[in-house]
């Protein structure tokens, strides 16, 4: 092989390098794109939004839903205030949204208070500006091993947020763990302009926006602060799996929960 002939094989090799690498650069920025824009996956750490979320449940949450704030971005640059291209949430939206405590940690819950509107439980009953929410018992929810063998057995309600002029009728699910819990009585809470009030569906086991922000709580979520609607799970794995184990991954599928709807 004469001279010329390496030096254009070296030069083939030193451009498939640089086109390998250009489409890794594309890719992760296209990534990012999406992620920042459009949808980004959450992974469902607790069972503070049973039974709606079960814990190893993986949705994708949109982004654009309410617009974008400076949290919308990787790192939260503080390069602008407030949001743009935002649109008001809905009451019984799913939330993914950052601790107004430290914003660099995730909460998802559910919406139930818009400004201006007064929220207090009364005997496990919500109030939502002073009237009762519509509810129904519904049979229990079992919790159940990944063999099937039942664990637990708890109280489940159907709640149905009212209609008005903008927003639908939600219905969905929530638990009762404990009957006379301290979450169950609570005062008024009117929620202050430009902030949300957020409660999680299994409401004995939820810190959310009945606990003042002092104490560990949630309190009031500005809107700057929430990140999007939590629209599908893509996968659901029961929390038994281990990575170190790849034979308990399939059996830990829970099939029937995946591309699923959130109500």
């Amino acid at each position: 092989m004469d001279r010329e002939q390496v030096v254009a094989k070296h030069k083939t090799r030193g451009g498939e390098l640089w086109d390998s690498l250009r489409t890794l650069v594309y890719a992760v920025l296209i990534a990012l794109g999406i992620r920042t824009v459009a949808y980004e996956p959450f992974h469902i750490p607790s069972e503070s939004m049973l039974p709606t979320l079960l814990v190893g449940d993986y949705v994708f949450v949109s982004k654009y839903a309410y617009g974008y704030s400076k949290y919308s971005l990787l790192f939260s640059p503080p390069i602008f205030e407030g949001r743009i291209l935002g649109s008001e949430p809905k009451r019984g939206d799913v939330v993914v949204f950052r601790w107004p405590h430290d914003p660099s940690v995730d909460y998802i819950k559910r919406l139930i208070g818009l400004p201006g509107d007064r929220i207090q439980m009364r005997e496990g009953v919500l109030y939502l500006n002073g009237e009762p929410v519509k509810r129904r018992r519904v049979e229990d929810f079992e919790r159940r091993d990944r063999f099937g063998n039942l664990v637990e057995r708890n109280q489940q309600w159907e709640e149905t947020l009212p209609a008005d002029g903008k927003n639908p009728a939600v219905t969905y699910r929530t638990l009762d763990l404990y009957a006379y819990s301290s979450s169950d009585n609570t005062g008024v809470y009117t929620v202050p302009p430009g902030h949300y009030f957020m409660m999680g569906d299994n409401r004995d086991n939820s810190q959310d926006s009945r606990v003042a922000l002092e104490v560990g709580g949630v309190g009031y979520v500005p809107s700057d602060h929430l990140i999007g609607r939590a629209d599908v799970r893509w996968i659901s794995i029961e929390p038994s799996a281990s990575l170190l184990k790849p034979w308990t991954w399939f059996s830990a599928l829970r099939w029937n929960r995946m591309f699923t709807g959130i109500d």
